[in-house]
């Protein structure tokens, strides 16, 4: 059984994954969601696979009508995500009824929110992923009446009425601020700054206006001061990473993200941490932020951490699963009807 999600409301969205790590092999960047911990999370949330497709919802208001029973889950930036007017909560799976509409609106404190679905979105791939590609012109922006095919796993549980948590508490969100703390390490190019070198994390910098998935561009803030680079040797053309804080001539620092080339000629200065780049995603022009020095093993534990916790969300609902009714081939059961009061709907 497939159906339809038809978009009503397409604010700035898109269909993507978690990237493709092998495409700097081939010269394409990697791409993919932003926030990779949220998005990871949302998949864990609803029983799919890791790198399962889902939909990048970023800043502006969302909507769309699904044609089939679903189960989903959105997380992200704080929202207010709503189904034909019935709240429901973040970073929990819920239950998303056929012919009603699903609405994200209201995205604050951060930028970029995710909804996931339990079963497959039946888009294009391209090196074996979705994610848009803006050098190459694939894929792109959803946009107003835009159809996305679905087929929904075939998960069967024994749920709960609409607005009632199916699994409470497993998912572990971020702290969203207004001044972020980003950990960085050592880039391999930190000597050619000599001294000045520690002022990346003795001040406060600004968002700039001009960032995007390809970069980030950072202005010093009251009492920050740009590290200066000591050498004037040429620095030929190189590989470089995701994260990577770079020095150009000017007064901006750039951190490049997941849509950026993979050569550059700047000096890299530090690496932006794999948590680090996730909080870096919610980031908004116009925000501060305050760069901590890290070391490698600070920066892996990090990650792990984070691993661990997605683990654990995959966990539970594994267990919720196995304790219910487990995996049938059975379509979805149908959920209750929906209710504009939670407190009217059937338990």
């Amino acid at each position: 059984m497939t159906g339809r999600l038809r978009v009503t409301r397409p604010g700035i969205s898109a269909v993507t994954d978690l990237g493709r790590p092998d495409g700097g092999a081939v010269g394409q960047m990697t791409g993919g969601a932003l926030d990779q911990y949220s998005a990871r999370v949302a998949n864990a949330l609803v029983a799919s696979d890791p790198r399962a497709p889902l939909i990048e919802i970023v800043a502006a208001d969302f909507a769309a009508v699904t044609s089939v029973n679903l189960l989903v889950a959105v997380t992200g930036a704080p929202a207010d995500v709503a189904v034909d007017g019935v709240p429901l909560t973040q970073w929990e799976p819920f239950w998303w009824p056929a012919g009603t509409e699903l609405s994200v609106t209201s995205i604050r404190r951060g930028v970029r929110v995710y909804l996931a679905v339990h079963g497959a979105l039946q888009v294009p791939r391209l090196l074996g992923s979705c994610a848009p590609d803006s050098v190459l012109g694939f894929s792109g922006p959803l946009h107003r009446r835009d159809a996305i095919e679905v087929r929904p796993g075939a998960l069967r549980l024994d749920h709960s009425p609409i607005g009632w948590p199916i699994l409470r508490g497993a998912a572990r969100p971020p702290r969203f601020t207004d001044h972020w703390r980003i950990p960085v390490t050592d880039g391999p190019d930190r000597d050619q700054f000599g001294a000045s070198a520690d002022q990346l994390t003795r001040g406060t910098y600004l968002i700039g206006e001009k960032s995007n998935h390809v970069g980030l561009r950072f202005r010093p803030g009251p009492g920050a001061l740009l590290p200066v680079r000591q050498h004037r040797d040429e620095i030929l053309s190189r590989g470089v990473p995701i994260g990577a804080v770079e020095v150009p001539a000017g007064d901006e620092l750039l951190i490049l993200h997941r849509g950026r080339g993979v050569t550059a000629g700047y000096p890299v200065l530090a690496v932006v941490t794999t948590a680090g780049l996730s909080r870096l995603g919610q980031a908004r022009a116009g925000q501060s932020v305050e760069f901590v020095r890290v070391s490698l093993a600070e920066a892996v534990a990090a990650a792990r951490a984070e691993r661990a916790a997605i683990d654990e969300v995959t966990r539970r609902m594994a267990q919720l699963i196995a304790a219910r009714r487990g995996a049938t081939s059975d379509p979805l059961p149908a959920p209750p009807r929906l209710a504009a009061d939670p407190a009217q709907v059937a338990s």
